[in-house]
């Protein structure tokens, strides 16, 4: 049974727009979560270690000072392996051609750098070309922002200090701000904070410990601050800002509404085709076509509908991707972002067609001849 052309491109369409707009919010969502926990997602830190910041914060982009003594003193702590000190400072950068800006410096000690970049993240130059002194990161879009070329050697100031770029990042940014890497001596260079303190620590545990046990002792031992397991310590991040932001409100609103309104459009328009065509299923059920029969035959149309339209989105979602790729808005649509968009999109149509399910359930043959 063959629907009007008009009627099957206005279904199309709405699944396609519909589809583009949520999967364009979603990983845009997920890209910016990931800015919001850059500190721990751009570490080199593994997901079994412990981060340990002041008691207070449940933010990870806005961490208090805590006493450097505890870096050593955690060691003691059954099941701790090591420790590492992690100094972030604010700076203000003055590049050649006159612009300035403000950067976040992040420092760790070689050669592990457990703050980071990670080796994915490097463009150009390793991890040891920042125990030089004045070294720093240069991140790839930033150079771009600044007008200056992505590449090692530039030089530029810090808090009106010499700083040289000896290793360029890829998508190491923050959310609301820029990052430079470099080691702690060097932060404390630029940003003359006192050597007795840092931001936080991470502690590598025992490969038998507990990482639970290791991070009830830790609090229980030290006073002042709080262990944290990477993963609670991220969501706790993306809770606050997403909160105080209104920005989980303004994305769910944007991706409900066009989930709503594609259900309804789709649902709609299924349900007029169905009313254009009361003869023709009058028709089958008159010579013994059960309603499962006209249901599955519905509901089939809906489903090739769904495949139709999410593999039009999905291609133009990549097109979008791939045109945004030389800006710093990096989007990825992995295997579970897919199937999560084809769930809406099943959502929407197949759901959608139920309108027209059930107004032909009830139709009673007699009532068209």
């Amino acid at each position: 049974m063959k629907f009007d052309r008009p009627k099957s491109v206005g279904i199309l369409v709405g699944i396609v727009i519909s589809i583009f707009l949520i999967g364009q919010q979603l990983a845009t969502l997920r890209f910016l979560t990931g800015l919001m926990t850059a500190l721990v997602e751009n570490s080199n830190a593994g997901p079994r270690d412990i981060w340990v910041i002041d008691n207070i914060t449940q933010n990870v982009n806005v961490l208090s000072r805590i006493d450097s003594r505890i870096a050593q003193q955690v060691k003691s702590i059954d099941g701790v392996e090591s420790s590492h000190s992690i100094l972030v400072a604010n700076a203000s950068i003055t590049l050649p051609n006159g612009k300035t800006g403000a950067v976040n410096l992040i420092g760790s000690d070689g050669p592990a750098f457990i703050a980071g970049p990670r080796p994915s993240k490097i463009l150009e130059g390793s991890l040891t070309d920042l125990t030089q002194s004045s070294a720093v990161t240069l991140e790839y879009f930033n150079a771009k922002t600044f007008g200056i070329p992505p590449e090692k050697g530039q030089t530029f100031e810090l808090n009106k200090k010499q700083a040289i770029s000896r290793l360029i990042t890829r998508n190491a940014q923050r959310f609301g701000g820029d990052n430079m890497y470099t080691s702690i001596d060097n932060v404390r260079y630029f940003s003359d904070l006192p050597s007795d303190k840092v931001n936080a620590i991470v502690v590598k545990i025992k490969a038998d410990a507990d990482p639970a046990m290791v991070i009830n002792r830790i609090n229980a031992t030290f006073y002042g601050v709080r262990a944290w397991n990477a993963e609670d310590l991220k969501k706790a991040t993306y809770s606050e800002i997403l909160i105080s932001s209104n920005m989980g409100v303004s994305f769910g609103s944007l991706i409900i509404f066009a989930t709503v309104s594609g259900f309804f459009i789709i649902g709609l328009t299924l349900y007029s085709s169905a009313l254009d065509r009361l003869v023709d299923y009058g028709t089958l059920k008159a010579i013994g076509a059960t309603n499962g029969y006209v249901s599955k035959l519905i509901l089939t149309q809906a489903f090739l509908f769904a495949v139709i339209g999410f593999s039009i989105a999905f291609a133009l979602l990549l097109i979008f991707k791939a045109a945004v790729s030389n800006s710093s808005l990096t989007l990825e649509f992995d295997w579970p972002l897919s199937l999560l968009l084809f769930g809406f999109t099943l959502f929407m149509s197949v759901g959608g067609s139920l309108f027209a399910v059930i107004k032909i359930s009830r139709l009673e043959p007699a009532s068209i001849f």
